[in-house]
């Protein structure tokens, strides 16, 4: 069996979304890249989250061809391989429809940092795709889905996609990654957190301006900067 470990934390990272309540039935997906081998492992389409055993994760090439498993891979596959090729720094995806951030996705809405949760794990809004147009959702719609966030992140306001690793796609839903399948699942699951909180602050102050820039970078870099200072060392 091909790539055991990273089926491993693959069907891992899918599982903690259910844990967490961030996809229903058989809601969402969580994928995996070894950079080395060039492969990906994905879950596969429409299998509940119950039955899901390390053997039936699908492993594919980074163009989205099937090397090894019997079973379809997740619909969303090509806007994973799409994220894997043109973001090196990505070694996971994770894709949900969670209440809130998703409520972000369809109101066409960025996530503005509005405290110091949202600061400690993205340096910045968490942005939102432009909308696709009808010929791409009636085109090659999943590969279509992928160049709307690499757009988003390489366009004319370009975002590091490591320091704020979630885009909303537009009338959609959240894709969320990380260095590895568990950090990507765990940057889904405050992803949620923080669109829950940012809804709530919106709701009591429509107008509320946010952290300011040095309060956001006090945050993030304390955690994620080249002298971070949170955690044992």
């Amino acid at each position: 069996m091909l790539l055991k470990t990273l089926r491993e934390e693959v069907l891992e990272a899918n599982l903690e979304l259910v844990r967490r309540g961030l996809v229903l039935y058989t809601f969402g997906n969580a994928s995996g890249v070894d950079r080395e081998e060039g492969l990906v492992v994905i879950k596969p389409s429409g299998v509940d989250y119950d039955d899901l055993r390390p053997e039936h994760m699908v492993v594919t090439d980074l163009q989205g061809k099937i090397v090894e498993g019997s079973l379809r891979p997740s619909s969303d596959l090509d806007t994973h391989t799409l994220l894997y090729r043109e973001f090196a720094e990505i070694g996971a995806v994770v894709h949900t429809h969670s209440e809130f951030a998703t409520s972000f996705a369809q109101a066409g809405m960025a996530i503005p940092a509005l405290g110091t949760t949202h600061a400690d794990y993205f340096h910045g809004p968490v942005p939102v795709s432009e909308p696709l147009t009808d010929a791409a959702i009636e085109g090659r719609y999943v590969y279509e889905t992928g160049l709307a966030i690499v757009a988003r992140f390489k366009g004319k306001d370009p975002v590091d996609p490591m320091a704020v690793p979630a885009c909303l796609v537009a009338g959609h839903a959240p894709f969320v990654w990380g260095k590895d399948a568990h950090d990507a699942a765990h940057n889904a699951v405050v992803l949620e957190a923080v669109a829950r909180m940012a809804f709530r602050t919106l709701t009591l102050r429509a107008e509320c301006a946010g952290v300011s820039q040095a309060l956001l970078d006090r945050h993030y870099l304390r955690k994620h900067g080249q002298n971070a200072t949170y955690g044992q060392a």
